[in-house]
Protein backbone atom coordinates (compact mmCIF):
# COMPACT_ATOMS: atom_id res chain seq x y z
CA UNK A 1 0.00 0.00 0.00
CA UNK A 2 2.86 2.41 0.86
CA UNK A 3 4.45 1.66 -2.39
CA UNK A 4 1.60 2.32 -4.66
CA UNK A 5 1.48 5.63 -2.75
CA UNK A 6 4.73 6.46 -3.52
CA UNK A 7 4.75 5.67 -7.04
CA UNK A 8 1.11 7.65 -6.94
CA UNK A 9 2.64 10.49 -6.06
CA UNK A 10 5.89 10.54 -8.00
CA UNK A 11 2.82 10.06 -10.82
CA UNK A 12 1.25 13.52 -9.47
CA UNK A 13 4.52 15.42 -9.16
CA UNK A 14 5.66 14.21 -13.01
CA UNK A 15 1.68 15.85 -13.77
CA UNK A 16 2.02 19.05 -12.08
CA UNK A 17 5.60 19.53 -13.79
CA UNK A 18 4.02 18.82 -17.11
CA UNK A 19 0.89 21.24 -16.35
CA UNK A 20 3.58 23.98 -15.02
CA UNK A 21 6.10 23.44 -18.70
CA UNK A 22 2.39 24.00 -20.74
CA UNK A 23 1.45 27.07 -18.83
CA UNK A 24 4.69 28.87 -18.73
CA UNK A 25 4.87 27.82 -22.52
CA UNK A 26 1.60 29.29 -23.94
CA UNK A 27 1.95 32.33 -21.72
CA UNK A 28 5.01 33.07 -23.60
CA UNK A 29 4.74 31.95 -26.96
CA UNK A 30 0.84 33.27 -26.89
CA UNK A 31 0.01 35.45 -23.91
CA UNK A 32 -0.30 38.66 -26.10
CA UNK A 33 -3.29 36.93 -27.75
CA UNK A 34 -4.86 34.90 -25.43
CA UNK A 35 -8.45 35.91 -25.55
CA UNK A 36 -8.15 34.80 -29.38
CA UNK A 37 -6.43 31.41 -28.73
CA UNK A 38 -7.96 29.92 -25.16
CA UNK A 39 -9.40 26.95 -27.00
CA UNK A 40 -5.94 25.82 -28.70
CA UNK A 41 -4.77 25.98 -24.75
CA UNK A 42 -7.98 23.52 -23.59
CA UNK A 43 -7.37 21.54 -26.13
CA UNK A 44 -3.46 20.95 -25.75
CA UNK A 45 -4.20 20.56 -21.56
CA UNK A 46 -7.29 18.01 -22.92
CA UNK A 47 -4.81 16.19 -25.39
CA UNK A 48 -1.81 15.84 -22.72
CA UNK A 49 -4.58 15.00 -20.05
CA UNK A 50 -6.25 11.93 -22.50
CA UNK A 51 -2.76 10.76 -23.06
CA UNK A 52 -1.73 10.57 -19.44
CA UNK A 53 -4.94 8.91 -18.14
CA UNK A 54 -6.46 7.01 -21.42
CA UNK A 55 -3.66 5.69 -23.25
CA UNK A 56 -3.34 1.76 -23.42
CA UNK A 57 0.43 2.06 -22.16
CA UNK A 58 2.24 4.26 -19.76
CA UNK A 59 4.01 7.36 -21.14
CA UNK A 60 7.00 8.88 -19.39
CA UNK A 61 6.19 12.51 -19.01
CA UNK A 62 9.89 13.46 -20.50
CA UNK A 63 8.43 11.91 -23.35
CA UNK A 64 5.46 14.06 -23.97
CA UNK A 65 7.95 17.08 -22.99
CA UNK A 66 10.17 16.35 -25.95
CA UNK A 67 7.43 15.70 -27.80
CA UNK A 68 5.57 18.89 -27.75
CA UNK A 69 8.88 20.56 -28.26
CA UNK A 70 9.30 18.92 -31.79
CA UNK A 71 6.20 19.83 -32.77
CA UNK A 72 6.48 23.53 -31.73
CA UNK A 73 9.68 23.68 -34.17
CA UNK A 74 7.61 20.98 -36.68
CA UNK A 75 4.73 23.70 -37.25
CA UNK A 76 7.35 25.91 -38.48
CA UNK A 77 7.46 23.51 -41.70
CA UNK A 78 11.19 24.57 -42.17
CA UNK A 79 13.42 21.80 -42.72
CA UNK A 80 16.52 23.40 -41.47
CA UNK A 81 14.94 24.11 -38.09
CA UNK A 82 15.15 21.32 -36.10
CA UNK A 83 15.02 19.94 -32.01
CA UNK A 84 17.99 18.11 -31.29
CA UNK A 85 17.54 15.69 -29.08
CA UNK A 86 19.96 14.83 -26.23
CA UNK A 87 22.39 12.35 -28.00
CA UNK A 88 21.78 13.99 -31.06
CA UNK A 89 23.30 17.42 -29.65
CA UNK A 90 26.08 15.38 -27.95
CA UNK A 91 27.07 14.05 -31.47
CA UNK A 92 27.41 17.63 -32.61
CA UNK A 93 29.19 19.28 -30.22
CA UNK A 94 31.92 16.65 -30.04
CA UNK A 95 32.63 17.74 -33.50
CA UNK A 96 34.45 20.62 -31.83
CA UNK A 97 37.15 19.26 -30.05
CA UNK A 98 39.22 15.69 -30.43
CA UNK A 99 40.49 14.23 -33.04
CA UNK A 100 37.02 12.98 -35.49
CA UNK A 101 37.21 11.44 -38.79
CA UNK A 102 34.94 10.70 -41.34
CA UNK A 103 34.12 8.61 -44.41
CA UNK A 104 35.36 10.59 -47.34
CA UNK A 105 31.90 11.17 -49.12
CA UNK A 106 30.24 14.68 -50.28
CA UNK A 107 26.95 14.89 -49.55
CA UNK A 108 23.79 16.66 -50.69
CA UNK A 109 20.34 17.78 -50.64
CA UNK A 110 18.88 16.18 -54.38
CA UNK A 111 15.39 17.76 -55.97
CA UNK A 112 13.38 15.88 -53.36
CA UNK A 113 15.59 16.91 -50.56
CA UNK A 114 16.67 13.65 -49.74
CA UNK A 115 20.48 13.39 -48.71
CA UNK A 116 22.12 12.04 -51.74
CA UNK A 117 26.04 11.29 -52.26
CA UNK A 118 27.64 13.71 -54.57
CA UNK A 119 30.75 12.28 -54.37
CA UNK A 120 32.80 9.33 -53.27
CA UNK A 121 36.67 10.00 -52.83
CA UNK A 122 39.05 7.43 -53.67
CA UNK A 123 41.14 5.57 -51.34
CA UNK A 124 38.38 6.47 -48.32
CA UNK A 125 36.19 4.11 -45.60
CA UNK A 126 33.46 5.00 -47.97
CA UNK A 127 34.91 3.93 -50.88
CA UNK A 128 36.64 0.59 -49.73
CA UNK A 129 32.97 -0.21 -48.41
CA UNK A 130 31.55 0.27 -51.71
CA UNK A 131 29.11 3.47 -51.56
CA UNK A 132 28.42 4.99 -54.45
CA UNK A 133 27.83 8.78 -55.93
CA UNK A 134 24.07 9.09 -56.55
CA UNK A 135 23.26 6.45 -53.24
CA UNK A 136 20.49 8.35 -51.38
CA UNK A 137 21.42 7.82 -47.68
CA UNK A 138 18.03 6.73 -45.46
CA UNK A 139 19.34 5.51 -42.56
CA UNK A 140 22.39 7.07 -40.31
CA UNK A 141 23.14 3.74 -37.15
CA UNK A 142 19.99 2.63 -37.92
CA UNK A 143 18.24 6.48 -37.35
CA UNK A 144 15.66 7.66 -40.00
CA UNK A 145 17.16 10.91 -41.57
CA UNK A 146 14.33 11.74 -43.80
CA UNK A 147 13.44 15.41 -42.97
CA UNK A 148 17.04 16.30 -41.29
CA UNK A 149 18.94 19.22 -42.84
CA UNK A 150 22.12 18.69 -44.14
CA UNK A 151 24.26 20.09 -41.75
CA UNK A 152 22.76 18.04 -38.86
CA UNK A 153 22.80 14.65 -40.66
CA UNK A 154 26.30 15.39 -41.86
CA UNK A 155 27.51 15.78 -38.46
CA UNK A 156 25.83 12.70 -37.50
CA UNK A 157 28.43 10.87 -40.22
CA UNK A 158 31.52 12.63 -38.03
CA UNK A 159 32.86 11.07 -35.37
CA UNK A 160 36.18 9.79 -33.37
CA UNK A 161 38.57 7.91 -35.76
CA UNK A 162 38.39 4.29 -35.57
CA UNK A 163 34.90 4.32 -34.42
CA UNK A 164 32.25 2.83 -36.83
CA UNK A 165 28.73 3.92 -38.67
CA UNK A 166 26.22 1.91 -40.11
CA UNK A 167 24.47 3.21 -43.23
CA UNK A 168 21.66 2.96 -44.78
CA UNK A 169 21.12 3.68 -48.75
CA UNK A 170 18.66 3.21 -51.58
CA UNK A 171 20.68 2.73 -55.20
CA UNK A 172 19.17 2.83 -58.13
CA UNK A 173 18.11 -1.02 -59.84
CA UNK A 174 18.26 -2.25 -56.21
CA UNK A 175 14.75 -2.78 -54.90
CA UNK A 176 15.75 -3.24 -51.16
CA UNK A 177 18.10 -1.00 -49.22
CA UNK A 178 22.18 -1.42 -49.25
CA UNK A 179 23.53 -1.81 -45.77
CA UNK A 180 27.34 -0.04 -45.35
CA UNK A 181 29.29 -1.15 -41.94
CA UNK A 182 32.20 1.75 -41.73
CA UNK A 183 35.31 2.73 -39.58
CA UNK A 184 35.77 6.26 -39.47
CA UNK A 185 39.50 7.57 -40.69
CA UNK A 186 40.94 11.08 -40.52
CA UNK A 187 39.74 12.60 -43.64
CA UNK A 188 42.16 14.76 -45.97
CA UNK A 189 40.84 15.97 -49.06
CA UNK A 190 41.46 19.15 -50.70
CA UNK A 191 38.14 21.11 -51.07
CA UNK A 192 39.96 23.39 -54.18
CA UNK A 193 41.63 21.43 -57.10
CA UNK A 194 42.58 23.32 -60.21
CA UNK A 195 44.64 23.24 -63.24
CA UNK A 196 45.59 25.02 -66.65
CA UNK A 197 43.30 23.77 -69.56
CA UNK A 198 44.69 22.11 -72.19
CA UNK A 199 46.58 24.47 -75.09
CA UNK A 200 45.03 27.73 -73.17
CA UNK A 201 45.48 30.34 -70.35
CA UNK A 202 42.31 29.51 -68.67
CA UNK A 203 42.78 28.20 -65.46
CA UNK A 204 39.85 26.09 -63.76
CA UNK A 205 39.02 25.64 -60.89
CA UNK A 206 36.22 23.57 -58.91
CA UNK A 207 35.32 23.91 -55.24
CA UNK A 208 33.81 21.13 -53.81
CA UNK A 209 32.53 22.60 -50.83
CA UNK A 210 33.53 25.52 -48.37
CA UNK A 211 35.28 25.01 -44.84
CA UNK A 212 38.22 26.17 -42.38
CA UNK A 213 40.50 25.24 -45.68
CA UNK A 214 38.96 26.25 -48.20
CA UNK A 215 40.56 29.90 -48.38
CA UNK A 216 44.01 29.11 -48.26
CA UNK A 217 43.54 26.18 -50.34
CA UNK A 218 42.55 28.80 -52.97
CA UNK A 219 45.59 30.84 -52.19
CA UNK A 220 47.75 28.41 -53.39
CA UNK A 221 46.31 27.09 -56.32
CA UNK A 222 45.83 30.90 -57.43
CA UNK A 223 49.24 31.43 -56.92
CA UNK A 224 50.25 28.29 -58.83
CA UNK A 225 48.15 28.80 -61.65
CA UNK A 226 49.15 32.50 -62.25
CA UNK A 227 52.51 31.38 -62.24
CA UNK A 228 51.92 29.09 -65.18
CA UNK A 229 50.58 32.20 -66.64
CA UNK A 230 46.55 32.05 -66.17
CA UNK A 231 44.85 34.93 -68.23
CA UNK A 232 41.17 33.71 -67.31
CA UNK A 233 39.32 31.56 -64.40
CA UNK A 234 36.43 29.41 -64.45
CA UNK A 235 35.22 28.88 -61.05
CA UNK A 236 33.07 25.60 -61.08
CA UNK A 237 30.77 25.37 -58.03
CA UNK A 238 28.45 22.57 -59.26
CA UNK A 239 27.37 20.43 -56.77
CA UNK A 240 28.86 22.34 -53.83
CA UNK A 241 26.19 21.87 -50.91
CA UNK A 242 27.91 25.09 -49.24
CA UNK A 243 29.65 25.02 -45.79
CA UNK A 244 30.78 27.70 -43.70
CA UNK A 245 29.82 31.52 -44.66
CA UNK A 246 33.41 32.79 -43.38
CA UNK A 247 34.70 31.02 -46.18
CA UNK A 248 32.75 31.50 -48.87
CA UNK A 249 33.33 35.58 -48.54
CA UNK A 250 37.05 35.23 -48.16
CA UNK A 251 37.01 33.30 -51.35
CA UNK A 252 34.43 35.69 -53.19
CA UNK A 253 37.49 38.71 -52.24
CA UNK A 254 39.70 37.05 -54.42
CA UNK A 255 37.34 37.89 -57.12
CA UNK A 256 34.61 40.42 -56.97
CA UNK A 257 35.41 44.55 -56.66
CA UNK A 258 35.72 46.29 -53.25
CA UNK A 259 31.96 46.37 -51.51
CA UNK A 260 29.39 44.15 -50.27
CA UNK A 261 30.16 40.48 -50.21
CA UNK A 262 26.61 39.52 -48.68
CA UNK A 263 24.17 40.97 -46.57
CA UNK A 264 22.88 39.09 -43.46
CA UNK A 265 19.55 40.26 -42.17
CA UNK A 266 18.05 39.18 -39.23
CA UNK A 267 14.28 39.66 -37.63
CA UNK A 268 15.38 42.31 -35.29
CA UNK A 269 16.37 44.49 -38.24
CA UNK A 270 20.03 44.55 -37.54
CA UNK A 271 22.03 43.83 -40.68
CA UNK A 272 25.38 42.49 -41.15
CA UNK A 273 27.51 43.30 -43.77
CA UNK A 274 30.20 40.64 -45.49
CA UNK A 275 32.44 43.53 -47.43
CA UNK A 276 35.70 42.60 -50.13
CA UNK A 277 38.46 45.28 -50.61
CA UNK A 278 39.60 46.57 -53.75
CA UNK A 279 42.42 43.77 -53.79
CA UNK A 280 40.98 41.08 -56.29
CA UNK A 281 41.89 38.90 -59.85
CA UNK A 282 41.19 41.22 -62.46
CA UNK A 283 41.10 38.63 -65.27
CA UNK A 284 38.03 37.31 -67.37
CA UNK A 285 35.71 34.94 -65.38
CA UNK A 286 32.86 32.52 -65.32
CA UNK A 287 31.21 30.39 -62.58
CA UNK A 288 29.81 27.30 -63.13
CA UNK A 289 26.42 26.16 -61.30
CA UNK A 290 23.45 23.94 -61.08
CA UNK A 291 20.64 22.50 -59.04
CA UNK A 292 22.86 21.45 -56.62
CA UNK A 293 24.75 24.31 -55.51
CA UNK A 294 23.30 25.68 -52.52
CA UNK A 295 24.04 27.62 -49.48
CA UNK A 296 27.49 29.33 -49.28
CA UNK A 297 28.37 28.48 -52.78
CA UNK A 298 25.00 30.65 -53.87
CA UNK A 299 26.55 33.52 -51.76
CA UNK A 300 29.45 33.36 -54.09
CA UNK A 301 27.46 33.21 -57.56
CA UNK A 302 24.93 35.73 -56.43
CA UNK A 303 27.77 38.37 -55.42
CA UNK A 304 29.38 37.51 -58.80
CA UNK A 305 26.47 38.23 -60.58
CA UNK A 306 25.19 41.25 -58.83
CA UNK A 307 28.88 42.84 -59.17
CA UNK A 308 28.78 41.66 -62.44
CA UNK A 309 32.63 40.61 -61.77
CA UNK A 310 32.16 37.49 -64.13
CA UNK A 311 29.42 35.59 -65.89
CA UNK A 312 27.13 32.78 -64.34
CA UNK A 313 26.51 29.68 -66.79
CA UNK A 314 24.37 26.50 -65.97
CA UNK A 315 21.00 26.08 -64.30
CA UNK A 316 19.50 27.70 -61.29
CA UNK A 317 21.42 27.06 -57.96
CA UNK A 318 19.10 25.29 -55.49
CA UNK A 319 17.80 27.91 -52.86
CA UNK A 320 19.30 28.05 -49.68
CA UNK A 321 19.52 31.69 -48.62
CA UNK A 322 18.89 31.31 -44.60
CA UNK A 323 21.23 30.90 -41.62
CA UNK A 324 20.90 29.23 -38.34
CA UNK A 325 21.96 29.20 -34.81
CA UNK A 326 22.13 26.41 -32.62
CA UNK A 327 21.02 27.04 -29.03
CA UNK A 328 21.74 24.71 -25.86
CA UNK A 329 18.63 23.37 -23.97
CA UNK A 330 17.84 21.88 -20.83
CA UNK A 331 18.39 18.68 -20.52
CA UNK A 332 20.99 18.71 -22.67
CA UNK A 333 19.04 19.05 -25.83
CA UNK A 334 19.77 21.37 -28.56
CA UNK A 335 17.83 23.57 -30.87
CA UNK A 336 18.97 24.57 -34.39
CA UNK A 337 16.67 27.71 -35.46
CA UNK A 338 16.50 29.37 -39.00
CA UNK A 339 17.48 33.41 -37.64
CA UNK A 340 18.37 35.37 -40.16
CA UNK A 341 18.42 35.06 -44.09
CA UNK A 342 21.05 35.80 -47.08
CA UNK A 343 20.78 38.70 -49.65
CA UNK A 344 23.04 39.06 -52.86
CA UNK A 345 24.80 42.69 -53.34
CA UNK A 346 21.78 43.89 -54.68
CA UNK A 347 19.62 42.49 -51.31
CA UNK A 348 17.80 40.10 -53.32
CA UNK A 349 16.42 36.99 -51.29
CA UNK A 350 17.31 34.24 -52.57
CA UNK A 351 15.85 31.32 -50.53
CA UNK A 352 13.46 28.91 -52.54
CA UNK A 353 14.07 30.84 -55.62
CA UNK A 354 17.93 30.08 -56.36
CA UNK A 355 19.97 32.37 -58.39
CA UNK A 356 19.48 32.20 -62.10
CA UNK A 357 22.66 31.82 -64.25
CA UNK A 358 23.25 34.74 -66.89
CA UNK A 359 23.40 31.89 -69.46
CA UNK A 360 21.29 29.00 -69.14
CA UNK A 361 22.95 25.71 -70.14
CA UNK A 362 21.52 22.50 -69.42
CA UNK A 363 24.05 19.20 -69.04
CA UNK A 364 22.62 16.87 -71.78
CA UNK A 365 23.06 13.35 -69.72
CA UNK A 366 22.86 11.29 -73.00
CA UNK A 367 25.68 13.37 -74.53
CA UNK A 368 29.11 12.87 -74.55
CA UNK A 369 31.36 16.04 -73.05
CA UNK A 370 30.45 19.03 -71.07
CA UNK A 371 28.19 21.49 -72.58
CA UNK A 372 28.03 23.64 -69.53
CA UNK A 373 32.01 23.76 -69.23
CA UNK A 374 32.45 24.26 -73.18
CA UNK A 375 30.40 27.12 -72.75
CA UNK A 376 32.33 28.80 -70.18
CA UNK A 377 35.44 28.22 -72.10
CA UNK A 378 33.66 30.27 -74.64
CA UNK A 379 32.93 33.11 -73.08
CA UNK A 380 36.08 33.48 -71.50
CA UNK A 381 38.05 33.46 -74.42
CA UNK A 382 36.02 36.53 -75.96
CA UNK A 383 37.17 38.49 -73.19
CA UNK A 384 40.70 37.02 -73.59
Amino acid sequence: MNGYYRDRSGGISRWLTVLAIVFFAFFVLVGAVIGSNYQHLGNLLKVISLVRTQYIEPVQVTELVDGATRGIVDALEDPYSVYLDPQTFKQLQEQITGSFGGLGILVGLNKEEMLTVVRVYDHTPAAEAGVQAGDIITGIDARDVQGLDLDTAVGLMRGPVGSKIRLSVLREGHAEPLEFKITRQEISVPTVEGELLPDSSIGYIAISQFNEKTSNEMMQILGKLKGQGMQGIILDLRDNPGGELTAATQVADNFIPKGPIVYIDYRTGKEEIREADDDYLKLPLAVLVNGGSASASEILAGAVKDTEAGVLVGTKTFGKGIVQTVYTLDNDAGLKLTTARYLTPKKKDIHKKGVLPDVVVENLPDQPGDEQLDKAIALVKQKL
